[in-house]
């Protein structure tokens, strides 16, 4: 299993899929980009507020005004009405729906987005006369580099925001983050450290523990530097946004490990030991093979859906496949670990072990869960602010679930207690007689 996570984490690394552009956008207007799919898509922002604005620079003005270039912004609604209409709209007829337009003869344009009630989605294309002309050979003109700043306004009502609805504060909670790991750092590293120096039976799951623990901080430290870079230049550290999710892929990874290493033979050895060592460490080829496979799904999953959307957000909302198998996947593991769990719970006498089980299974739920039941609440929020509602939701949901299964094994009442009274019933510990190899 260690070997199956080392290569997990590295076809993560060698995989990782580049970061789309930031909210300054750099390209070129092509004019066969445009006429091949009835206008070249050239982004999508969420403005809100009454002075937005979206900024032009192109050098070639002569080749702009040869071709007629104009830009041309839609409503994400009203361009989905579009596409999905049945009355067979033109070429011409789409362009001409556009709710605002802006035609490039100048060096600099300067188009506010004014009197939007509630924060929406804008796709921005552009078109010239060659656009909706069959005839391609007319099309094959010089392409017209460009620079788009699009940007928001910000609390004195000034065009200075480089975030899109969907991101506002993020910037602030991934800095709070930052400073509340700072924080319990400092006070907890040393006696952190301490316990994990002095072994025992908690000593390779808190050393697991702490591992994912360093790879949440490391993500919410890379998502600040990206989005302080961000709030700048509307371009941030793509590498940072990346590295933040590998970090946050890693981590997954470890925490699944874990909890599968502490949980995956308990039903496998109830069903063929006695009631009495109900919680043995089981390494038979049918629990690790479980073991592989879950961890190699998980993995497959994940690099999948980074590849499928490559924003800089830990978490999404789940609209493409991958994603939808994810959350299967969670619910299934949520519901297997806490039926296996329930059941030891029902038979065991022991108050102590009892708690010990229940706050386990706590910890467990709520890590495997969280993912599913916010994807679900998100559906009652704004589409703007269902991105936000998952991705804080998930690391304060995760980040508490954390700090349950650390409360539960640096406590002397609970895990040392009953490893102590019942030391070869419980995985990864010494027992008495002799020491026993931790399965990592």
């Amino acid at each position: 299993m260690g070997g199956l996570r080392l290569l997990a984490v590295a076809l993560t690394c060698c995989w990782w899929p580049q970061g789309s552009q930031g909210k300054t956008l750099r390209g070129s207007f092509s004019s066969t980009a445009a006429q091949d799919a009835q206008g070249q898509r050239i982004g999508h922002f969420e403005f809100h507020g009454d002075h937005a604005l979206l900024c032009v620079r192109i050098n070639n003005i002569a080749v702009a005004v040869g071709k007629e270039a104009k830009l041309y912004l839609f409503q994400a609604q009203e361009w989905l009405k579009l596409q999905q209409s049945s009355h067979g709209y033109s070429c011409s007829e789409k362009l001409s729906k556009a709710q605002l337009t802006m035609t490039m003869n100048q060096t600099e344009h300067n188009l506010t987005v004014s009197q939007i009630p509630s924060p929406q989605t804008w796709h921005v294309f552009y078109a010239d006369k060659y656009t909706c002309q069959d005839d391609k050979e007319n099309s094959q003109v010089e392409d017209i580099p460009f620079e788009m700043v699009l940007l928001n306004p910000d609390a004195e009502g000034n065009p200075f925001d480089h975030f899109s609805a969907g991101e506002s504060g993020l910037h602030e909670f991934f800095f709070l983050l930052v400073l509340v790991y700072f924080v319990i750092t400092c006070i907890y590293a040393q006696s952190l450290w301490q316990a994990i120096k002095k072994g025992g039976p908690m000593h390779m799951i808190l050393k697991v523990l702490t591992t994912a623990l360093l790879l949440q901080a490391g993500s919410a430290l890379a998502n600040y530097i990206h989005f302080s870079s961000y709030s700048k230049d509307g371009i941030g550290v793509p590498f940072m946004g990346s590295l933040a999710e590998f970090f946050d892929i890693a981590s997954q990874i470890q925490m699944l490990y874990l909890l599968l290493s502490l949980c995956m033979g308990w039903t496998i050895v109830r069903m063929k030991k006695s009631q009495s060592r109900p919680l043995q460490w089981d390494s038979t080829p049918a629990s690790t093979g479980i073991a592989v496979f879950i961890v190699m799904t998980q993995s497959v999953l994940l690099l999948w859906e980074q590849f499928e959307d490559t924003s800089h957000h830990s978490y999404h909302s789940h609209h493409n496949l991958a994603g939808i198998l994810l959350i299967v996947l969670r619910i299934c593991l949520a519901l297997s670990l806490g039926c296996g769990l329930y059941q030891i719970i029902t038979v065991e006498r022991s108050t102590l072990k009892r708690e010990f089980y229940i706050t386990f299974a706590k910890g467990c739920i709520l890590w495997f869960l969280c993912h599913p039941v916010l994807a679900c609440i998100s559906v009652i929020f704004s589409d703007y602010q269902r991105d936000k509602v998952i991705t804080i939701g998930v690391i304060l949901c995760q980040s508490v679930s954390m700090v349950i299964l650390y409360r539960l094994f640096l406590s002397h009442s609970l895990y040392w207690e009953v490893s102590s009274l019942s030391s070869v019933t419980l995985p990864l510990t010494i027992s008495s007689g002799h020491k026993s190899r931790p399965h990592f």
